[in-house]
């Protein structure tokens, strides 16, 4: 299954990695009027200036090895970013679901954590898929949601999932979460209040959690973003064979091996 992706999901080949190394060393070359307050920089000396600028030019190979020493060090950061991530989806599964939805069994040994855009076609075929996963091992799955609305490329992504949070507080999260795959055509303000109003909400707490649904949000996207999540659908898994990232089809071949 294919993924949507955002701005800063792009995928890094050696090209690309060769022009942003470049990049970086122009950007590097305004080090000196960057490095200094606004007040100071109209009085830097325009020969010292000159100066930095030719060394920078003349040793850009030190220029490419601290830019690559950057590149290895956030690549490390990531990593045990991850590694921290399933130790405890290992050992305290609780601290990453935290307030997220859930469902299946929760007595459940496999925890499928989904990051997810309500707006992201994908992320709808995966819906379908997964409600049909959830059916047929009721026992042996508990899923888990994280909100990631991608909205560099979906404008609705962001709003959806703020309504999705609102009736998750009155305990009709998934029943929400249903009915914006099924009209994700038609996202949009009038569809949220209208969905609240055949789920029988209460409409007042609904519109004023609205505007408390952010932090949770935002908290999802922050770890979407330590984790360096490449796109959405995202599933990370932790079953009693397998644990870490995992492809949609793969899902169920793993499932049947759960005890």
């Amino acid at each position: 299954m294919s993924f949507c992706r955002g701005k800063f999901f792009d995928c890094f080949n050696p090209l690309i990695e060769y022009v942003r190394t470049w990049t970086a060393i122009s950007l590097l070359c305004l080090v000196v009027t960057w490095s200094f307050p606004a007040q100071a920089a109209s009085r830097i000396d325009p020969q010292l200036e000159q100066q930095v600028l030719q060394i920078i030019r003349e040793h850009p190979d030190a220029i490419i090895e601290s830019v690559q020493t950057y590149q290895q060090q956030q690549q490390q950061k990531v990593k045990q970013e991850q590694q921290g991530f399933l130790q405890d989806l290992k050992t305290n599964p609780q601290t990453v679901i935290g307030e997220s939805p859930t469902t299946g069994s929760t007595k459940s040994k496999t925890l499928l954590i989904e990051f997810s855009d309500f707006q992201c076609p994908y992320c709808d075929e995966a819906h379908k898929i997964l409600k049909g996963f959830l059916a047929k091992y009721p026992d042996k799955i508990r899923l888990v949601y994280k909100n990631l609305p991608l909205t560099s490329i979906h404008a609705e992504a962001l709003p959806a999932a703020t309504a999705a949070w609102a009736a998750h507080q009155q305990g009709k999260f998934w029943e929400y979460h249903d009915a914006l795959f099924t009209n994700q055509k038609q996202l949009g303000q009038a569809l949220y209040l209208d969905i609240a109003k055949k789920l029988n909400l209460d409409l007042g707490k609904f519109k004023r959690d609205l505007t408390l649904a952010s932090s949770a949000i935002k908290k999802d996207i922050q770890l979407a973003e330590k984790l360096a999540v490449s796109g959405t659908p995202f599933f990370v898994i932790n079953s009693p064979t397998v644990s870490g990232v995992v492809q949609l089809a793969d899902i169920e071949s793993i499932l049947t091996g759960a005890k």
